[in-house]
This record gives structure tokens, C-alpha cells and sequence, in this order.
């Protein structure tokens, strides 16, 4: 039996989310003017915009399976089916695609969509990647607790039980699952969590400044032994130079 995916689509202005992508993909990347940027599967379409926004007249560019935009103005927008995108091969500069790859399908369709990003990627461009990690404790699209850690063939009967929801349409990753999908499309990586960490507390250590403080003073070696387990893996990507 085929089962729909839904796209969990989070409607708000996502904009501390569009500043944490900019701040990581600064990290290793120097925004040029006028640089093409393209967010897969852009949702509220408040990161499109947030790119828009600023005055280094971007060509921003969004794509999605359905149109669940909020912030419309500053980008083009096309609905695509599936994971191909309607680009020619090394369009843009920088590729957004953020909490996308665990809504695609499978380990094939998830395949296809990173060679679709490595397709359109410019050979000197980085792409930001975030993916739900599988270890994660609660999972976040139907808020239970333990859900991804089952074997696949529980998940389902899982969340019946506890949502009466017929089918768990996300294949969450764990780090060495999306590593290896990188190495196999060919790109080189980063593992930027710690630094997505750190941003989102900066930015917010007015609300959270106990827990701010306490990742001021671990060091980046003892952060690293938890990385397995964080609730969100991200990277930045580039082409395989060879």
C-alpha cells in the first residue's frame, strides 16, 4: 500500500531560523552580490524571504510540493512534484534544504534529492542541510516520545496507538545514515550542529541565559561526544572537488 506523505509544513516567519542558516552558511561562504540562493521545500516561506530581504540583491528562488506560503514578497516560487527540481545544472550559489530529506521518502528518493542539490549547486557553492536526527528523545512532528528510535515496522503501529494516525510518513536520519548519503552523492561536509547551538543561544540568551552560559563554558571536544544524539544534525556541504 502507498502512503501520502504530508508536508509539515510549520507556518510562521521563520525568521531566527532564516538568521541561524545565515550565520552557518557565513561560517564557510562569503555572500557575493546578487548570488542566486534556492530554499527547497520553503514551507512559510519566511527564510526565502529573510534572503530577499536583504540588500545584496539575492536572486532567491523557492520551490515546494504545496503552497503553504505566508511571506510571499521578493522571490520566485514554483511548485515541483516529487525531488526533481526545474533548474539547470549549477544554477545557484547557495541551497537551502531544511527539514526536507526526512520528508522525501526512502533512502533511493532522499538519494535523488541531494543529487538534485549537488546537480544545481555551482562548483565553488555551499549548501546548508538540516535533518531531524533519528535519536532524537521526542520526535517533533507527532510530539511522542521514543517514536523514531523504534525499527520501522513498530513506528507506524506506534503512533496508531497513540495518535490513531495510520502511517509515520518521516525517515529521521542518524549521523552516520546522512554521512553516508553525502559521501555517496559526492559531497564534502561539515557538521555544523555545535555552531547551530551556539548561534541560537546567542541569539536568544535574553529568554535562556542559564542554559546560554553553560554551552559558553564547555568546550567544543566534549560537545562533540554528544553529537549522536542532538535533536537536529546540520551541515554545510560542497562539491566534491574531484
Amino acid at each position: 500500500m502507498q502512503h501520502f506523505r504530508k508536508p509539515h509544513v510549520v507556518v510562521d516567519n521563520r525568521k531566527n531560523k532564516a538568521v541561524k542558516v545565515d550565520k552557518i552558511i557565513k561560517s564557510v561562504r562569503t555572500f557575493q552580490q546578487q548570488d542566486s540562493i534556492l530554499e527547497i521545500g520553503t514551507g512559510s516561506g519566511g527564510i526565502a524571504a529573510y534572503f530577499a530581504e536583504q540588500n545584496m540583491q539575492f536572486n532567491v528562488k523557492a520551490v515546494d510540493v504545496v503552497d503553504s506560503r505566508v511571506s510571499k514578497e521578493g522571490y520566485q516560487f514554483q511548485l515541483v512534484n516529487g525531488t526533481t527540481l526545474p533548474f539547470e545544472d549549477e544554477s545557484f550559489d547557495v541551497v537551502i534544504s531544511n527539514h526536507v530529506v526526512e520528508h522525501v521518502g526512502e533512502y533511493e528518493v532522499q538519494h535523488h534529492h541531494l543529487c538534485e542539490v549537488k546537480r544545481v549547486l555551482k562548483k565553488d557553492g555551499v549548501a546548508y542541510m538540516a535533518v531531524p536526527n533519528r535519536w532524537m528523545l521526542v520526535e517533533p512532528h507527532y510530539q511522542l516520545i521514543f517514536l523514531s528510535w523504534l525499527p520501522k515496522k513498530y513506528r507506524s503501529k506506534y503512533l496508531k496507538k497513540m495518535r490513531n494516525i495510520d502511517f509515520y510518513d518521516c525517515e529521521p536520519l542518524e549521523r552516520n545514515q546522512i554521512e553516508n548519503l553525502f559521501n555517496n552523492v559526492g559531497f564534502l561536509y561539515k557538521n555544523q550542529s555545535i555552531l547551530a547551538i551556539r548561534t541560537l543561544l546567542q541569539d536568544e540568551k535574553e529568554n535562556n541565559k542559564l542554559l546560554y552560559f553553560i554551552f559558553l563554558f564547555i568546550p567544543d571536544f566534549i560537545l562533540r561526544k554528544i553529537l549522536g544524539i542532538i535533536p537536529t544534525l546540520i551541515y554545510t556541504i560542497k562539491r566534491s572537488r574531484c
